[in-house]
């Protein structure tokens, strides 16, 4: 029997760790939501920008995520916007992770938000701070790219 190809949709993304951070290594974790929550994500209200994962206890979380409620959400619920996500992922990978940011210059960002067969997921980036040059470094390079692509469409007309 043939397995059914994953469909990926994106929710969010968190621009600023392109630019704060070089990525090591990327990993998909499980989220752990309110029903009030997933409704919000299907509609787009999620700001990840200042959003930052935390280990506690051997687990990882979600903080600083604001998943922002409908004006319909239910009587019965107060939803918490900036409400402390688990992040799920197997035990092994949890444990080296958790070895990696233990040593120095490692910390763990969210890089975006998205549907992988209709459920929530957060892309995690082991990943190091970048120094004041290099986030220069990167300024320059995107505006070099810029200048390209405007002479390129200015020699088309």
């Amino acid at each position: 029997m043939a397995k059914k190809p994953e469909t990926q949709s994106r929710i969010a993304d968190n621009k600023k760790a392109a630019f704060n951070y070089f990525f090591e290594e990327r990993h998909e974790a499980g989220m752990v939501l309110h029903g009030w929550e997933v409704k919000a994500l299907r509609e787009g209200k999620v700001q990840l920008t200042d959003g930052y994962v935390v280990i506690r206890e051997g687990e990882l979380y979600l903080i600083g995520c604001q998943i922002n409620a409908l004006k319909t959400a239910s009587t019965h619920v107060s939803p918490d916007a900036a409400r402390t996500k688990k992040l799920l992922l197997h035990k092994d990978e949890i444990l080296r992770l958790i070895g990696k940011v233990e040593q120095k210059g490692y910390t763990l960002v969210p890089l975006n938000l998205h549907w992988t067969n209709g459920r929530a997921k957060c892309e995690i980036a082991l990943a190091k701070g970048k120094a004041e040059h290099d986030k220069r470094d990167t300024i320059k390079e995107r505006e070099g790219k810029r200048e390209v692509e405007r002479a390129m469409k200015s020699r088309h007309r």
